[in-house]
């Protein structure tokens, strides 16, 4: 008996100190500079005057749960790593093509996709980029959400000075640390939701460079407004979730208006936004990372469609697909079923490759069915 009670005190012993070995190392893990900054101080105090932080935290304009009825976290998991999802990730090659942007005419009114909700954008003679993610990476854990092979044609060094920066949130796939880090001394400005330049000043960008804006407030720029808007999402790096504010925004001059959806389940807020500030030239809708548990947060195919007749948008640009697998739809399926919704309705969509320059302003302009060529 005491030979057992010894044996028992010792395998309790090892178990503890694997434990607390694997909580000490997460302790550390979570210390690295990649999950940037909580708010704190002059920031912080702003965050907590802002109408949508309540008990807390952000919270959306209505009630938003992050799993529908009927789902639970645990069924979600099992679901996703025990039962099989064909196609989730592409055989071959994404096709992509590479516009070199250290040439664009200044007169061009453009737009460069590379991949999920990342895009670069020449509108008025001024340079705004979006989320963008050019790590092959869309996750803090190495290797864990690599990007599809193709689709990493793009670095910071091919980027020229860039006026704006837009952030829609500062989730992994929309905000990441080397890709910024990398772009710092091109970006003259950064805009982003409130909280979210704790993780830039964190990074060494100065604070001078950083506007946070709540959900909307509009900046002019000469002719140039860009206005922040409401979005139906959530936030969060590290262990905290909504103390950064989610965003969309309107990029408007005197001949075009763009709309960046950023992340959002579908809701009333977009017919809002298409009376405040349609119709829009372009609507760029995130399609991709869906599924009906969480469809709250984001947006399903036909709902995309929705959205545009709702912001009055001429085009839609579909993104958030075609890079990382991080739902469990087959790759390519937001392309197929959002192009069909949209044949039915007689939308337009805009569904360039990876590095095809886009003409703004050219309504005419047309774009094969990439994703079915794609073994």
């Amino acid at each position: 008996m005491n030979r057992f009670l010894v044996l028992l005190k010792r395998i309790m012993i090892t178990v503890l100190s694997i434990i607390l070995l694997f909580a000490v190392g997460g302790l550390l893990f979570l210390q690295l500079p990649m999950f940037g900054k909580s708010p704190s101080g002059d920031r912080l105090a702003r965050i907590q005057e802002s109408p949508q932080f309540k008990n807390g935290q952000f919270e959306n304009f209505s009630p938003t749960p992050m799993l529908s009825e009927g789902y639970s976290m645990a069924g979600i998991i099992f679901d996703q790593f025990f039962k099989s999802h064909p196609n989730r990730h592409p055989k071959g090659l994404i096709p992509s093509t590479k516009t070199d942007l250290l040439q664009l005419v200044p007169e061009e009114n453009v737009l460069v996709w590379f991949g999920h909700s990342s895009y670069f954008m020449q509108i008025g003679g001024k340079r705004f980029l979006v989320d963008p993610v050019l790590s092959g990476n869309a996750s803090p854990i190495p290797g864990s959400m690599k990007a599809f092979q193709g689709t990493d044609q793009y670095t910071v060094t091919d980027f020229p000075q860039i006026d704006y920066l837009l952030i829609s949130h500062d989730h992994y796939d929309h905000l990441d640390y080397s890709t910024i880090v990398g772009l710092r001394d091109k970006v003259e400005t950064v805009v982003c939701g409130l909280g979210v330049g704790s993780h830039f000043e964190h990074w060494g960008y100065s604070p001078s460079v950083i506007i946070e804006k709540d959900w909307d407030e509009t900046m002019a720029f000469g002719e140039l407004k860009i206005h922040t808007t409401k979005a139906r999402h959530f936030s969060g790096r590290g262990m905290r979730r909504n103390n950064t504010l989610w965003l969309s925004y309107v990029i408007e001059t005197p001949n075009l208006k763009i709309f960046v959806g950023g992340d959002s389940g579908y809701d009333s807020h977009l017919a809002e936004i298409g009376l405040t500030h349609g119709p829009f030239d372009l609507a760029i809708l995130e399609n991709g990372q869906y599924n009906v548990a969480w469809d709250k947060i984001h947006f399903m195919p036909d709902q995309v469609i929705a959205a545009a007749a709702d912001l009055q948008a001429k085009r839609v640009m579909p993104v958030h697909s075609g890079k990382f697998r991080l739902a469990m739809h087959p790759w390519d399926e937001p392309l197929r079923e959002v192009s069909r919704f949209a044949l039915e309705k007689e939308i337009p969509l805009v569904t360039p490759i990876i590095g095809e320059k886009v003409n703004i302003e050219d309504e005419s302009q047309t774009f094969r069915s990439w994703w079915t060529e794609v073994n």
